[in-house]
């Protein structure tokens, strides 16, 4: 799979999830979409959504209800694509949203692998793939991000590093979508910052597109760490996501 075609994919992705064409994502001028539900958009995302607006860097494109559609075209047109996702500028979004009892709620970077870059990493470690019966038994805290507790059935495929035996570090993906999967990874406190991160994230993407499908990482811009191993691991900023939801649902969050 080429660099090119990893991008038409995730672009189509981005498409059903906000009911849009994968085109619109690289025009020049800002596009706003009604949201509705779709069977082909990752599965995780609660449509229709009232607020959510992505940018693959060139626009912005905005996925809105009918009564918030004045008030987020408002805001996508008044700033250059990137402010849009940035302070000062959000809080005139939440201020916007306030009448309709919205805030905004998650604000995410997600990368796509550069096969120019992706390659298998050593970290002097043993790497073992593990498939589904491989890791039924390690739904545990201490692997709360690479695995998906609420719905098991989504995780596929993970690689694991063992030192003597141990498990000391985890990456899974979750078929999020048809095409896409999304990996996540956790490591053990004292085997940090040794390498052992990247090498099993790059070796899974490895295993995720030998099965033909596209591997994708999700990261806090504040999350430097997690940011760093996706670099390392082969990745690159691909598109940025913020989503608002109701009040009721983002104090329960920072309770």
């Amino acid at each position: 799979m080429t660099n090119k075609e990893i991008l038409e994919i995730a672009l189509q992705q981005s498409a059903y999830d906000c009911n849009c064409k994968p085109e619109d994502f690289i025009l020049e001028q800002n596009v706003v979409t009604l949201s509705k539900a779709n069977p082909k958009a990752r599965n995780y995302i609660p449509l229709p959504l009232e607020c959510d607006i992505v940018s693959y860097g060139n626009n912005v494109v905005a996925q809105v209800s009918e009564r918030t559609k004045s008030a987020v075209s408002e805001y996508i047109n008044k700033f250059d694509a990137y402010h849009c996702f940035e302070t000062p500028q959000i809080n005139l979004l939440n201020d916007l949203l306030a009448p309709f009892d919205l805030k905004v709620c998650f604000m995410a970077e997600y990368f796509l692998p550069d096969v120019t870059k992706l390659k298998e990493l050593d970290c002097g470690y043993e790497l073992r793939v593990l498939h589904k019966d491989g890791f039924t038994d390690l739904y545990k805290k201490q692997w709360s991000n690479c695995l998906t507790f609420h719905d098991r059935e989504r995780d596929v495929l993970a690689v694991g590093a063992y030192d003597n035996g141990k498990l000391i570090e985890l990456s899974g993906c979750s078929a999020d979508c048809e095409m896409m999967y999304q990996i996540g990874v956790d490591v053990l406190p004292e085997y940090r910052r040794k390498g052992v991160a990247s090498a099993v994230t790059s070796r899974l993407a490895l295993e995720v597109l030998a099965l033909g499908k596209v591997p994708f990482y999700c990261a806090a811009w504040s999350n430097i760490k997690s940011v760093r191993n996706a670099i390392k691991s082969g990745f690159r900023p691909a598109w940025v996501e913020l989503t608002a939801r109701n009040k009721e649902f983002v104090s329960e969050l920072i309770k």
